[in-house]
């Protein structure tokens, strides 16, 4: 099956990772700005009639811009006659906007996808949703790639004495328990609440962690204040000093470098789904590129993608 993938700005060497996994080499775009600001793509080479994979991701500071590089990539491709559109997007930007919280506001996790399968996508392939229901959002096929497994390997190699997992919130209850149940480690939720955007108080922690020590595991850590609160909480009911935090994807945004070093995690381990300039102290890098580039292989020889990471 003849298939080319291509690259935006926001991760070309992630992307010719995941190309030379695949046995090939990234395909040949233009990208520009003029000075007006509007962004410019072109294709340097043609795919009549050939399946495309399309990979970009959202940075921090820059998600806006990344999205309408993506959107533009798309209705390219389309434009110039590929058979099918897969598009690859490993964080996918206002992921956490995805329900009215308060009135008179929208849903923008929606919006974006309206606009990524109106722009063109045929396909649309992911790293773990921060919530599973996103997937609803779409009406193109779309597979929400959980990394468990990297972290559960992971995890097991470190021989973690008197383990625990917590939930920093009941949203991510389901999802921390599949981790206590392949780690064999009992469950730990907090309950939080967030008296404004990006400020969150630890209320209550459920279930016992004194003398043990916790795995706080999330979707994604943006400001940090979460999980420094939850490690605070942890420690005051009786936790052992070395709390892990793992995390899908590390935005990072404001102080929170400043903030999760300060904190003295034992370590701090993510994926690498968007580039983290600067990392904190104790971080540590989990690559999805293969993943990904199996992933890729299998839907452009139509095989199933489930058994990589179900």
């Amino acid at each position: 099956m003849n298939y080319k993938i291509f690259s935006g700005s926001s991760c070309e060497d992630f992307a010719k990772d995941i190309a030379k996994l695949c046995g090939t080499k990234l395909g040949k775009i233009e990208r520009k700005q003029f000075s007006c600001g509007e962004n410019y793509i072109r294709f340097d080479e043609t795919f009549r009639g050939e399946e495309i994979f399309l990979i970009q991701t959202g940075r921090t500071e820059f998600m806006n811009d990344d999205l309408i590089e993506l959107l533009l990539m798309i209705d390219a491709a389309k434009k110039s006659f590929a058979e099918k559109i897969h598009v690859i997007i490993p964080y996918f930007p206002y992921s956490r906007q995805d329900k009215i919280h308060a009135p008179r506001e929208g849903i923008s996790a929606k919006l974006f996808a309206d606009l990524i399968e109106r722009a063109g996508a045929d396909h649309v392939i992911t790293l773990h949703f921060h919530a599973e229901q996103i997937q609803g959002f779409f009406s193109c096929p779309t597979d929400n790639l959980n990394p468990r497994k990297l972290f559960v390997d992971y995890l097991k190699n470190k021989n973690i004495k008197n383990g625990v997992v917590v939930s920093p919130d009941a949203g991510g209850a389901k999802s921390a328990k599949q981790y206590a149940n392949d780690l064999g480690v009992p469950l730990v939720i907090m309950h939080k609440q967030r008296p404004e955007h990006n400020v969150s108080e630890v209320t209550h922690v459920i279930g016992e962690v004194e003398g043990k020590t916790p795995i706080i595991i999330d979707d994604m850590i943006d400001t940090a204040g979460s999980v420094c609160a939850a490690k605070q909480a942890l420690l005051s009911k009786g936790a052992n000093e070395d709390v892990y935090l793992c995390a899908t994807h590390a935005v990072f945004s404001g102080d929170a470098r400043k903030k999760l070093s300060q904190a003295n995690f034992k370590e701090i381990v993510c994926t690498d789904s968007l580039p983290v300039p600067n990392p904190p102290t104790n971080y540590k890098v989990l690559s999805v590129t293969p993943l990904l580039a199996e992933v890729t292989k299998n839907i452009a020889e139509h095989k199933s993608v489930s058994g990589l990471y179900f």
